[in-house]
């Protein structure tokens, strides 16, 4: 889907987190490219969404929170005030509030929404995106892994850019070739803090030793989710849903230098690969002004310096993840939600310290196995197979996949309690 010549107007979604904020200095040095015409956050950080929704002038403010938009609300009149706004002369934005005002802002008139929320929460604001003819920047892969059939039903051609390294790499290598020339899709991964560790070494990992990335800087979900390689597996699957190549021939290397996003192999032997330091800007610019390119977006390679990248195969015996994401991948339908759902709550449990890091890659396994062996609870989810699945199955998946991935976390710790 093309956009017209011009200043592009742009929805962020979780404007306040890690892909938000690069956003919006993307944003803040090319006035000339973009405007910014509505912001949406959580709501645990008020002050810097005011401080965002002033500086950038936005005509709508969401809050996933209700509970905080009176004080939103009044922070922005305090905040106004003491920029030195004349009272009654400076435009508020409009403030919606509660869990569906991120769907609503996602429908709002512009031409990208950019989707940077974390975890599950960001599907119904995709597909509102979508449904409103909107370029939507994807940040957030959970919202296509889960809804899978759904959103690719509802875009059109050319209207999902991907703002993941690993997949803006893959897009950007793409246009060396056609579809039929592509031989394989190699994701790179870092492999995280624990690179080189075996399952024993892995048993005793602590959540300050997880939340230590040693190249990115995300939020704490996706940094976890890259120490047990969780957000690789996930990748496996958007990378599968995004260019319709097939699971056996989408491949991970590990390459701890993170300047290597991505590459693709064709079938002549040749490989086209995706460089640049690991920094966001990029991908995050080419997600709001695809096709082009946003000229400094950030600083590129220094090739004055001598310096060597490492590639090596992945350990699919200590971090079994990417494994377990071909299985729900393939069998698609709502196992990929149940596989999203499972790990989020696995995560939560682990930062809870309910829950060792080396079991959450297990109890999802567990969890995903069950789903598939048509396990339910009273209010349970059966597994619903291919393109059959409704955002109510969806829904229903992921929310069983939480109660359950939950249970066991009880039952393990009732265990380890009694032994």
């Amino acid at each position: 889907m093309a956009i017209g010549s011009g200043v592009r107007r742009i929805v962020i979604l979780g404007s306040t987190g890690s892909i938000g904020t690069q956003a919006l200095d993307i944003v803040r040095r090319n006035p000339d490219r973009f405007q910014v015409v509505g912001l949406s956050a959580g709501g645990a950080n008020i002050d810097l969404l005011v401080s965002q929704a002033l500086e950038f002038g936005v005509a709508v403010v969401a809050v996933g929170r209700a509970s905080v938009a009176a004080d939103l609300q009044l922070a922005l009149y305090a905040a106004a005030k003491d920029r030195g706004y004349a009272h009654g002369n400076f435009p508020m934005p409009q403030i919606l509030a509660g869990p569906d005002a991120s769907t609503e802002i996602a429908r709002w008139d512009g031409d990208v929404v950019l989707n940077g929320l974390a975890g599950a929460a960001g599907l119904q604001p995709t597909l509102a995106a979508l449904e409103c003819g909107r370029v939507l920047a994807l940040a957030n892969k959970e919202s296509l892994i889960i809804g899978g059939p759904l959103v690719k039903a509802m875009a059109a051609p050319g209207q999902i850019v991907p703002v993941d390294s690993e997949h803006s790499a893959l897009a950007q290598s793409l246009r060396s070739g056609e579809a039929h020339e592509v031989r394989r899709l190699v994701l790179t991964a870092s492999g995280g803090p624990f690179r080189g560790w075996d399952r024993a070494q892995l048993d005793g990992v602590t959540l300050a030793q997880a939340l230590a990335h040693p190249t990115w800087d995300m939020g704490p979900l996706v940094t976890i989710n890259s120490a047990t390689l969780m957000n690789k597996g996930l990748e496996i699957i958007e990378a599968h849903l995004l260019f319709d190549v097939p699971y056996d021939r989408i491949d991970v290397v590990v390459h701890p230098q993170s300047v290597v996003h991505s590459m693709v192999e064709f079938v002549d032997g040749s490989t086209i690969a995706q460089a640049s330091p690991p920094d966001m800007r990029i991908p995050i610019a080419m997600g709001m002004a695809w096709p082009e390119r946003v000229p400094d977006a950030a600083p590129g390679c220094d090739w004055s310096q001598a310096t060597s990248w490492e590639f090596s195969p992945l350990d699919d015996d200590a971090f079994p993840a990417v494994r377990l994401a071909r299985t729900a991948g393939r069998a698609g339908g709502t196992a990929p939600a149940v596989f999203n759902g499972a790990d989020e709550a696995c995560v939560a449990a682990f930062v809870a310290g309910d829950l060792s890091f080396a079991r959450i890659v297990d109890t999802v396994a567990r969890v995903v196995d069950e789903h598939l062996a048509g396990a339910v609870d009273d209010d349970g989810s059966a597994w619903v197979s291919g393109n059959k699945v409704t955002l109510p199955d969806v829904i229903s998946a992921d929310a069983w996949a939480r109660r359950r991935a939950t249970a066991i976390v009880r039952e393990t710790t009732g265990e380890a309690t009694r032994a």
